[in-house]
């Protein structure tokens, strides 16, 4: 039960950090900024925030049994039937500030799953086929964990093409310490014009 444990630790950290890492990555923007499509499907970062919310509900609640509490505020399969891309935006009546704190909600929720059952217990995907519906709460934590931090990604970029704030997290950069960017740039576009 002990390595259970701290499997269960290192994997509930690791989906923290990416949470934190995303809301992080929204401070300081506008409503605006939040909620314009960045990229030609659409893809804005308050919808990346309520995507996640809807995502962690169905996987760390619909697949082990455990409806999310207050229906209406997530996504439900007749509203993906009429819009497919509806956990991806805000709508008029929501703000991005509503979407962030409906995200901060889920997470205890989607804890309160991950605290109570062991890495092995068993749930069903509702949405995915059956021959591969069956899974366990390790499997969910990684596939979510891989979810979120693939749309981090996706908000880096985003995020450094509104205002060119760049990094790993609030307390490490990870980025080079008086980068010249712009002589690098030139040399990444004589590169790609000399190849």
């Amino acid at each position: 039960m002990a390595r259970d444990d701290a499997m269960t630790t290192i994997l509930k950290n690791h989906l923290q950090a990416c949470r934190n890492d995303l809301l992080w990555k929204l401070e300081g923007l506008s409503e605006r900024d939040l909620r314009l499509p960045h990229t030609a499907t659409g893809l804005n970062l308050a919808g990346v925030v309520k995507h996640m919310a809807n995502t962690e509900i169905g996987y760390f609640g619909d697949t082990f049994g455990r409806p999310w509490p207050n229906p209406g505020e997530a996504i439900t399969p007749e509203q993906f039937e009429t819009d497919p891309q509806a956990d991806w935006y805000a709508t008029e009546s929501e703000t991005a500030g509503s979407v962030i704190d409906f995200y901060t909600r889920v997470w205890a929720f989607a804890d309160e799953t991950i605290d109570t059952h062991a890495l092995d217990a068993q749930g069903t995907v509702p949405h995915w086929p059956a021959e591969r519906a069956a899974v366990s709460l390790k499997q969910i934590m990684v596939h979510v964990i891989v979810d979120l931090a693939r749309h981090l990604g996706q908000v880096d970029i985003v995020r450094e093409s509104i205002d060119g704030q760049a990094g790993l997290n609030p307390r490490n950069s990870n980025m080079p310490e008086d980068q010249d960017w712009d002589a690098y740039l030139a040399k990444l576009r004589s590169l790609a014009n000399n190849a």
